[in-house]
């Protein structure tokens, strides 16, 4: 299944991202902020961010435009289950910005830190 972004993010552009407060793992697909929140049923751990979550949006090499996040190397886990999707909120505006498939996940148990390479989220050309 395709990732997708918010309706902020398609109405705003990738600039929206730049409100992301947490990059969250979840096992099932996060399609809510209720669901992929810190704390929310489908939340398996975070890395809290306080801005440059993402990178300013800039010319993608295929079309469009894109942005890319953050490495991860400190994350944390929270509860037990198998991460397969990430999702990127806005806590403070209670806002699900983007989500998509890891592309490599794995069972996680609380109390253990997670990494997640840099991914980008790209709006193409029209």
């Amino acid at each position: 299944m395709p990732g997708s972004v918010g309706n902020r993010v398609l109405d705003f552009g990738l600039t929206a991202l730049a409100d992301c407060t947490h990059i969250c793992v979840t096992e099932l697909e996060p399609t809510s902020y209720v669901l992929a929140s810190v704390g929310g049923p489908n939340c398996l751990g975070y890395r809290a961010f306080a801005g440059n979550a993402f990178s300013a949006p800039s010319d993608h090499s295929v079309n469009g435009r894109y942005c890319a996040s953050a490495t991860i190397t400190d994350g944390t886990h929270v509860t037990t289950g198998t991460a397969a999707w990430w999702a990127a909120i806005d806590a403070a505006s209670v806002r699900l910005l983007a989500h998509a498939p890891l592309v490599v996940g794995g069972v996680v148990v609380p109390g253990t830190q997670f990494n997640l390479p840099p991914f980008s989220i790209r709006l193409p050309a029209s």
